[in-house]
């Protein structure tokens, strides 16, 4: 039985990206496929989002940049759709990309799902104190990682069980603003991040 429905961003979550990771390591988790990575359409993303949540009704979205976005479009959009919840980590600015700019305007309403936010205080997609915002808007839990870059692999984010361990937490944040306090994950070794890290 699939739980976690994964959510990659712009070109996907090739190996050794954490979602890689995930899927590849839990058997109750699946990347959602889109027939495009490189170019995407909103209303294809949301579709292809939609019917993997009608294959798994009560599935966690676990959404990583655009993919963050595209998990808060669809549950506003679609609030009858039976979702578990969703972790949404490094939500990106849509407009700081050209191939991105069509998903539009982050709407900000309040979420119909428990729902958590982890966000970076370097990320070069979003500020932090916009992702902050977003989650108060959407009645998330937040979560603080530090200095973590877009939490993707130029970031160090290769294996991250402590996302493992927020998915785990959804059920019990029940919609309601909250601060969760993880400690930073270990990073030996960390590359310095590039100027603009991939999606």
């Amino acid at each position: 039985m699939i739980r976690t429905l994964l959510l990659p961003g712009l070109d996907g979550s090739p190996a050794p990206h954490w979602q890689h990771w995930w899927a590849q390591t839990d058997p109750h988790a699946v990347i959602v496929e889109h027939g495009s990575w490189s170019r995407p359409c909103p209303d294809q993303w949301l579709t292809e989002i939609a019917g993997a949540l009608l294959r798994h009704p009560g599935a966690v979205l676990v959404g990583h940049s655009l993919g963050a976005i595209a998990a808060v479009k669809l549950l506003l959009q679609w609030p009858q759709l039976q979702a578990g919840g969703a972790l949404l980590v490094a939500p990106a600015e849509p407009g700081r990309d050209p191939r991105t700019a069509i998903f539009g305007k982050i709407p900000e309403g309040p979420l119909p799902v428990p729902a958590i936010v982890v966000a970076s205080r370097n990320d070069p997609w979003m500020e932090h104190e916009r992702a902050s915002t977003l989650a108060r808007a959407w009645r998330a839990a937040f979560v603080d990682l530090g200095d973590a870059g877009h939490v993707n692999v130029a970031a160090g984010y290769g294996p991250w069980p402590q996302g493992r361990q927020l998915r785990a937490l959804l059920p019990r944040t029940q919609s309601r603003p909250a601060g969760l306090r993880l400690p930073p994950r270990p990073a030996p070794g960390r590359r310095a991040l590039p100027e603009r890290p991939a999606l």
